[in-house]
C-alpha cells in the first residue's frame, strides 16, 4: 500500500467549563435527532443501535471514491471497504495472505509469478470478476502516465513498468524486470472492474470519474460491502455485499453485519459525546479523551484498547519548490538544512505530549518508529529540545537577531504561515504548540486551519503554502513510502513539480528505493533502509513531532476483534459480528 495524507489524528480540545460542555451535550443531541428522522436509517425508536450494524464516524467527507487517485485517508476510509486486491496483509500476523487471488507460485529467479484468481468472485453489480479487470488496472490505469496516481511510484522497479499477461480468464501473470521484495505485498492494490470504467479511459475521463456526486450503485468493487448512500456533511451508508466470495468455516457467507454507518463528523470532541451517548460504535481514543471515558469502560459496556505507538507519522512541512511562488527569502530559508535542524531543535516535543497527548505518546525523530518492527532504525540523528543548539545554527546560516526578531543575512524578518486541517484539534493544538516555541527564537509564525481536502488540493496541486502540518498513513515495508520519497512521488510534497530538481540526498534516497525494492536479502534491504532513515534524519525535509499511542475504544456487542497497531480495529471487517441477544 502507498502512504496517503491522513486527517484523521488523535487530539483533544478540551472544554473550557462544564457549562459549554453541557451545551455541547445538548447540541450534539438535537443533530442527532435531526440525522435519525430518516426511517430505518440507523437506531431503532429505543434509541439504541440496530442489530448488526456497526456505526463509527469519520472527520471528513470522501474527495472521491476512487482509490485510484486518492492521496487521502478521507476518500480510502471509505473505499477499504469496497475494494480489494489479489492479497491481503493479515493484520494480526502481517503475513501476506490470498484475497482476489486464491494462489500463486514465481519462477526461481523470482521475475516472474503467475496469480490464479477466486472463480466465485462477482463485482457488486453481478459481473463476474476477470484476468481482464487486472490488466486493465495495471495497464490502462496504474501505468497510465494520464492518470496522476501514488500507485504508480510504488509498482516502477528502476523507472520500468511491470509487464501484466492474460493466460486464461482467471490466470494472470507479472512479469518484472528485477526480483522485486515487496511485490507479494503491495498487490493488495485494489483492482477496479474494466467493463465500468475502460470506455472512460479512452475518452479521457477517468480522472474525473467516480466522484462523490456519481449515484452509488455506479460506484462497484468487489469488497465485503458496497456505497448504499452518502449525505455530504452528514452520513456515508456501507450495505453489506450479499454475493461476497467470502464464507466462514461453516460455509455461511460474510459479512455478518448488515450495515456500516460512517457519521460525518469534523469535531472529534462531539465523537467522544456521541460514543459516550452510545450513538457510535466505536472511536480513535486520543490520550486526552482517556481520563474522560476510562471511568465509564464498565458502565457503558464498552472496551479501551491500548495497542501501541501509531505507525503514522506527523510532521511539519516547508516547501522547498523552487518554482512555486513563494518569495524568494522564504524558498532561500526553507531549502537551508541548518535552518530546519534549527526549528526542529526549538520543538518541545515532551509538551506536546503531556499537554496534547495526555501523555499517551513517544518523540518521533523519523520515517519509521519501534511499531514498524524489522526495518526501524534506532541509530537515527535526534533533535532534542535545545533553544541554545537552535540559536547556534541559526547564526550558523547567516541569521541574526534585532529587538528579539529574526532576520535574515538580507535584512528581511522570518515569518511564514503554518497551514493545517482545521477539523483536526490535535493538528491545531500541535500548530499552536510550535507557534509559540518558535516565536522564543524570534519567529513571526502565523497559523492557517483550513479544510482537510482544501489542504491536500494546495498541497498536491497547487502548491499554494509555506507551511503544513499533517500527518502520513505508515506502515511496515518501507517501499509502501516510495510515492513520497521518489525525488518525482506523488506526494514528495516538499520538492514537487515540473521543474523541480533533486538535490543529490535526495538522489540518493531513489537509489536506495531502487536497490531495496530489488534485494530480496532481508538484512541486505535493511541496511538499505537504515541508510535512507539516516539521511532524512540529517536533511529533515520533514520536521517529526510525535506518535500518539493508538488506542480504540469498542462496544463490548461485538466478537472477533483483534485490534493491532497495523490493522486497526476493523482489518478482518468480514469476520466481525454482533454478539446474539440474550434470550430472556
Amino acid at each position: 500500500m502507498n502512504y496517503r495524507l491522513s486527517f484523521n489524528c488523535s487530539g483533544f480540545f478540551r472544554l473550557s467549563s462544564l457549562l459549554k460542555r453541557q451545551r455541547v451535550i445538548r447540541i450534539c443531541r438535537l443533530l442527532a435527532s435531526l440525522v435519525y428522522l430518516s426511517p430505518g436509517f440507523v437506531f431503532g425508536r429505543s434509541g439504541s443501535p440496530q442489530h448488526n450494524v456497526l456505526i463509527l464516524s469519520t472527520g471528513s467527507d470522501p474527495k472521491s471514491f476512487n482509490p485510484i487517485l486518492a492521496k487521502e485517508t478521507s476518500t480510502t476510509t471509505v473505499t477499504g471497504f469496497l475494494f480489494e486486491g489479489l492479497t491481503r496483509t493479515d493484520g494480526v500476523t502481517l503475513e501476506v495472505k490470498p484475497a482476489l487471488a486464491e494462489r500463486w507460485h514465481s519462477s526461481p529467479d523470482g521475475k516472474i509469478w503467475t496469480f490464479y484468481l477466486r472463480r466465485q468472485v462477482t463485482w457488486h453489480d453481478g459481473t463476474p470478476f476477470t484476468a481482464d479487470d487486472v490488466l486493465f488496472t495495471f495497464n490502462q490505469l496504474i501505468f497510465n502516465p494520464d492518470i496522476p496516481t501514488s500507485s504508480r511510484d510504488v509498482f516502477l522497479i528502476d523507472g520500468k513498468p511491470l509487464t501484466v499477461q492474460k493466460i486464461d480468464r482467471y490466470t494472470v501473470r507479472f512479469i518484472l524486470p528485477h526480483p522485486f521484495a515487496p511485490f507479494l505485498r503491495l498487490l493488495n492494490q485494489e483492482i477496479l472492474p474494466r467493463h465500468l470504467l475502460e470506455e472512460k479511459v479512452k475518452k479521457g475521463l477517468f480522472n474525473s470519474s467516480w466522484g462523490v456526486n456519481e449515484k452509488p450503485a455506479s460506484i462497484v468493487g468487489t469488497g465485503p460491502f458496497r456505497l448504499g448512500q452518502y449525505r455530504p456533511g452528514e452520513w456515508i451508508i456501507l450495505e453489506r455485499n450479499k454475493n461476497y466470495w467470502q464464507t466462514d468455516a461453516s460455509g455461511k457467507k460474510l459479512p455478518y453485519l448488515e450495515r456500516i454507518v460512517l457519521l460525518i463528523i469534523a469535531d472529534p470532541n462531539m465523537a467522544v459525546l456521541k460514543f459516550k451517548a452510545g450513538e457510535l460504535d466505536s472511536i480513535s481514543v486520543r490520550g486526552q479523551d482517556y481520563p474522560l471515558l476510562k471511568p465509564f469502560e464498565k458502565k457503558g459496556n464498552f472496551t479501551i484498547y491500548e495497542v501501541g505507538p501509531s505507525l503514522s507519522e506527523e510532521f511539519l512541512v516547508f516547501n522547498q519548490n523552487q518554482t512555486s511562488p513563494l518569495p524568494a527569502a522564504k524558498k532561500t530559508w526553507f531549502s537551508n538544512v541548518l535552518f530546519r535542524r534549527a526549528l526542529a531543535h526549538a520543538i518541545d516535543k515532551l509538551s506536546i505530549i503531556k499537554n496534547v497527548l495526555g501523555g499517551f505518546g513517544v518523540p518521533q525523530d523519523g520515517p519509521l518508529n519501534i511499531s514498524a518492527g524489522f526495518f526501524y532504525n534506532p541509530d537515527i540523528i535526534r533533535y532534542d529540545y535545545n533553544l541554545r543548539k537552535a540559536r547556534q545554527l541559526l547564526e550558523q546560516a547567516g541569521f541574526f537577531w534585532r529587538e528579539n526578531r529574526l532576520y535574515d543575512a538580507a535584512g528581511n524578518a522570518v515569518e511564514f504561515t503554518i497551514m493545517t486541517n482545521s477539523n483536526n484539534s490535535e493538528r491545531v493544538q500541535i500548530a499552536s504548540i510550535i507557534q509559540d516555541d518558535l516565536k522564543k527564537l524570534g519567529l513571526r509564525v502565523n497559523l492557517l486551519p483550513v479544510e482537510f481536502n482544501t489542504l491536500v488540493t494546495k498541497l498536491t496541486v497547487t502548491k499554494d503554502w509555506e507551511a503544513v502540518l499533517i500527518g502520513l498513513t505508515g506502515g511496515i515495508e518501507p517501499h509502501g513510502g516510495k510515492n513520497v520519497w521518489n525525488s518525482k512521488g506523488q506526494l514528495h510534497v516538499w520538492n514537487q513539480g515540473p521543474g523541480t530538481k533533486p538535490a543529490p540526498w535526495e538522489t540518493e534516497i531513489d537509489a536506495i528505493f531502487e536497490a531495496g525494492a530489488r534485494e530480496l536479502n532481508p538484512e541486505k534491504r535493511k541496511k538499505l533502509y537504515d541508510r535512507w532513515q539516516l539521511i532524512v534524519s540529517e536533511q529533515l525535509p520533514l520536521l517529526y513531532t510525535v506518535n500518539a499511542t493508538v488506542m480504540y475504544a469498542v462496544r463490548n456487542r461485538f466478537v472477533n476483534l483483534k485490534p493491532t497497531v497495523y490493522g486497526g480495529v476493523f482489518h478482518n471487517i468480514e469476520e466481525i459480528a454482533v454478539k446474539p441477544e440474550k434470550k430472556p
